[in-house]
């Protein structure tokens, strides 16, 4: 149960952050090389990461960590980090971050199986500079030292691209009138990922309902998802999310990250097992107009056996 609500308090954290400041916002995407403590090797690794600002020092980021694969491993989690900052000159900026990571690592397995999925807490520190290539780019090049109780420490070096998002529409209402309601119907079709060494695939498909809070930066979702069937796992069910979202480009563009539980039907799970697993997901939604929303969702299913899943949508969502 803890690893079904880990992603949801994870939202509820970063929700009082983000209100108690919201200053300059990023969001990077870096990719580099990194050393492992076990195999010695250097395999690639890579992030996805959003930081906003909440003094002149001081700022919080979220993050997508992909520490890539090494023999027997695959990790990969998501990361929050506090981070202190300052300005050498005008263009250059030094950062050192400290926080906690939560880990997917797929394994070796003992008797007979082949291959286990793992989880636990580690920690990642992190030295940065930054320099502010003109307009709104930004140009990172950073350090990662990941710590794990259990597993391989790895120390990272990165190259990223950053852009600097405007603030949220500061206004008595969140949206406009011509965006009516904060309803969202989508359709999703997409692929499920098993988190084997195989990467075992399916067609996915999901129907969703979201209900954004107007005066809060949260929603609420209520998803059907079916994972297809491809040989590891023939999973479909009921999953319900809490998400922390922005919105930007006069609510144009949203991006969000969310958890919670998932209630699951799997034709292969043994019987014993769960049928309450948890989800961890992040998404971006670009408005076509008042009414229509293409929106992408990337989703992580955490199972106690052996059953982890990425499941990539795509779909198309009518607001009312």
């Amino acid at each position: 149960m803890r690893r079904t609500l880990f992603a949801a308090g994870m939202v509820m954290v970063l929700t009082v952050v983000s209100i108690a400041g919201a200053t300059a916002q990023e969001i990077s995407v870096f990719g580099g090389v990194m050393r492992n403590s076990e195999t010695h090797t250097d395999p690639y690794v890579w992030q996805l990461e959003y930081m906003q600002g909440m003094s002149d020092h001081f700022a919080w980021s979220f993050s997508y960590l992909n520490e890539g694969h090494v023999p027997e491993h695959h990790r990969d989690g998501p990361l929050f980090q506090f981070w202190a900052r300052t300005d050498v000159g005008q263009r250059l900026s030094l950062g050192a971050g400290i926080g906690p990571y939560y880990y997917f690592d797929t394994t070796g397995a003992s008797q007979g199986a082949s291959y286990a999925n793992d989880h636990g807490w580690g920690a990642v520190f992190s030295l940065a500079a930054t320099w502010r290539v003109g307009g709104r780019w930004l140009m990172e090049l950073r350090g990662n030292w990941v710590r794990t109780g259990s597993g391989a420490d790895n120390i990272s070096a990165l190259a990223g691209i950053g852009y600097e998002l405007e603030a949220p529409p500061v206004s008595e209402e969140r949206y406009s009138p011509e965006k009516p309601a904060c309803n969202e119907v989508t359709l999703f079709f997409g692929q499920t990922i098993v988190n084997s060494f195989n990467s075992d695939k399916s067609t996915a498909a999901a129907i969703e309902y979201r209900r954004d809070f107007a005066d809060l930066p949260l929603a609420w979702t209520a998803t059907w998802l079916y994972e297809g069937d491809n040989g590891v796992e023939r999973r479909n069910g009921l999953m319900t999310q809490l998400w922390l979202q922005r919105a930007f480009f006069d609510d144009r563009v949203t991006l969000g990250i969310g958890g919670g539980p998932f209630v699951v039907v799997d034709t292969y799970r043994p019987k014993d097992d769960e049928t309450v697993v948890g989800v961890f997901s992040i998404t971006a939604g670009y408005r076509l107009s008042a009414h229509w929303i293409m929106r992408l969702s990337w989703n992580r299913v955490v199972t106690n056996y052996n059953s982890d899943a990425d499941v990539i949508l795509a779909g198309l969502g009518y607001r009312f």
